[in-house]
């Protein structure tokens, strides 16, 4: 507790010097309490930014607050503008790196195409020359493009991609599915010569060196000549190849712009890790594409503005246009800066509709695919959780989701369930059964009320054990429009907890139709990945709150078969149920078996055994 209000007292020690801070552009450097610097940020108006730091924590990320925690002191610099205050901040990150801002290594190492010697040269990708006697091609800077070329190139040529040796693998073993798939000439069966297969490594050589519109011209040349020759076969075979280059150059094309240079940014977010992947387009197509994992990042706005300052600082090129899949603060500034940097105008915008919007959903999908593998996830769960915040205004995916529904018969055997998806799979041990208690009647916003509730006393019972009830949710569904939303809503306000809350709103086909929130609701349907996310969850809710329902009116229908006994009560007759499991089991049972049974005494066996035998009761002894 001392510690505690020491660190209180300190913080407001600092909010007290931020608001001695001027109304003037300028950078803020946090340091920890060894002086090392932490965070350095910029601001247009240094008091309102700084001091927003050390007032409420419940104003502030994770990230935030992490970072708070650790400021000892902080320092600023002035600036005559915002602009300045940009340049200077990019200067300063780049000088010291702190722990807190967004940081990316500069990775982009020089990468060859290799090209070993020998009877049966093979072509691969590495990461660097080596005196090994081989020949090299490059230097190039992008490892993708440079394995994508690799890659066409051996498609083309019917290439071997294999580990197999030549000529010390011949003959050994069947040939692979590249070989059925014409993608490979199968050396490894003897199914070409070593002089056709060194024409095709050559011509390979030519297509990597020259590019496919030189490699296209000469052996064009090539078949002319084979076929004036009447080399007839020769020329088939230099046919197909320029048919396959004809094939991969007209699947590039699906990626081909009306806007021939420009970056696509869009980052894809997760509960823990956060990815952004860059598309880099020159001459129309797709020439680069890197990826950026992260921890926490914070407003996802703000993240992208920090990520485009620490990017474009490690790169030369600036592209004439940078397309984002969401809005980053201070885009206006972002773009005079960019424009600075590259001697021209730089536009930076998010694209609503069209091919660009296209292009910024594949970048998406593609960003959501890498940090679905770096978690254990697939790239759908995470596209799915991803679109479902950006939809519901969330600032982070919900990896935690509880559904609610409630299933009653003319208000008759009130019950709930809940259900629970963790990370966009169903989590079957976290389902729970609630049965109605304070509620009489059909009042489905009052059962809902108690539900929730009650769920949350649990939690306060239970937080300390972190699992379970004892874990809060990211985000509450209810299976009901924005009426169930409002009933809810006060108890969660009450309870001081920061919980998203919104309603399915089913068509009159009982089939998901919007999302509803306090006052409105929220068209989903052009979501299509979040649209089929929340069908499940309210498909799965439903079927397990009515399961209930059915498993809870079977059994008080039972119980009250049992009750018209003479001597048998609520209690005895639940007591049998839980004993037999079955009413036929009950009626096929003898007068000792029935005697034997928890709670029951020999005159209401008896009475039990007379009610489904009649007069064929044996004698009491």
């Amino acid at each position: 507790m001392e510690e505690q209000e020491k660190h209180l007292e300190h913080i407001r020690k600092l909010r007290k010097k931020a608001m001695r801070l001027p109304l003037h552009p300028g950078v803020y450097i946090m340091h920890d309490q060894t002086g090392k610097i932490i965070y350095i940020g910029k601001a247009k108006a240094l008091k309102n930014r700084v001091s927003q730091y050390f007032g409420s924590e419940k104003n502030h990320d994770k990230k935030v607050r992490q970072m708070v925690s650790n400021v000892e002191d902080f320092e600023y610099i002035l600036t005559d503008s915002e602009f300045e205050a940009l340049v200077l901040e990019c200067s300063l990150i780049k000088q010291h790196t702190p722990k807190y801002n967004i940081l990316l290594k500069d990775d982009k190492g020089y990468h060859y195409i290799k090209v070993t010697r020998g009877p049966w040269p093979r072509i691969s990708q590495a990461k660097q020359m080596l005196d090994d006697d081989a020949d090299y091609i490059g230097p190039f800077v992008s490892s993708w493009a440079t394995k994508e070329t690799v890659d066409e190139a051996l498609k083309i040529f019917r290439l071997p991609s294999c580990s197999r040796k030549f000529p010390q693998d011949i003959g050994k073993g069947r040939p692979c599915l590249n070989y059925y798939i014409k993608q490979c000439s199968a050396p490894c069966q003897g199914k070409i010569s070593q002089a056709d297969y060194r024409e095709a490594v050559k011509e390979a050589i030519d297509f990597l060196r020259g590019g496919s519109a030189e490699c296209v011209r000469n052996l064009t040349k090539k078949m002319e000549e084979a076929a004036e020759n009447l080399e007839f076969e020769r020329a088939a075979r230099i046919r197909d190849r320029l048919a396959a280059i004809k094939r991969m150059g007209d699947r590039q094309k699906v990626v081909a712009l009306k806007v021939p240079e420009q970056d696509i940014i869009a980052l894809a977010q997760g509960p823990e890790r956060n990815c952004f992947e860059v598309f880099r387009f020159m001459n129309g197509r797709l020439c680069d594409r890197e990826t950026y994992l992260m921890g926490e990042i914070g407003e996802p706005e703000a993240a992208r503005s920090e990520f485009m300052e620490r990017y474009y600082s490690m790169r030369d090129r600036v592209p004439p246009r940078v397309s984002l899949d969401g809005p980053a603060s201070d885009m206006e500034l972002l773009s005079e800066w960019l424009s600075q940097k590259a001697g021209r105008k730089v536009l930076v915008y998010v694209p609503q509709k069209g091919e660009q919007a296209q292009l910024v959903e594949m970048c998406r999908n593609n960003a959501a695919e890498q940090l679905a593998q770096s978690v254990g996830r697939t790239g759908r769960e995470a596209s799915a959780l991803d679109e479902l915040a950006r939809l519901l205004g969330m600032a982070h995916p919900p990896a935690y989701i509880e559904a609610y529904d409630i299933s009653n018969l003319a208000g008759g055997d009130n019950v709930a369930g809940m259900v629970v998806f963790e990370n966009g799979r169903p989590l079957k041990s976290a389902y729970r059964k609630f049965k109605i208690k304070t509620v009489v009647g059909q009042d489905d916003y009052g059962s809902m009320r108690e539900v929730i509730g009650r769920r949350l006393q649990e939690y306060f019972a239970n937080k300390d054990s972190g699992e379970g009830f004892g874990r809060l949710p990211d985000l509450i569904l209810l299976d009901g429009g924005k009426g169930h939303v409002a009933a809810v809503k006060p108890i969660l306000e009450a309870s001081g907890l920061d919980i998203a809350l919104f309603g399915m709103v089913k068509d009159d086909k009982h089939r998901t139709r919007a999302i509803a929130e306090d006052g409105g609701e929220i068209a989903i349907n052009s979501n299509r990945k979040a649209f089929t996310l929340v069908s499940s969850i309210q498909e799965e809710v439903h079927r397990f709150a009515i399961g209930y329902h059915r498993q809870t009116r079977k059994k008080n229908t039972l119980t009250t078969t049992l009750t018209e006994i003479e001597g048998i009560g609520e209690t005895r007759a639940r007591a049998l149920l839980r004993h037999f499991r079955t009413l036929t089991a009950i009626r096929q049972a003898d007068l000792a078996e029935l005697e034997t049974a928890p709670g029951m005494t020999k005159p209401a066996a008896r009475k039990v055994y007379e009610y489904f035998h009649g007069e064929e009761s044996p004698e009491m002894p």
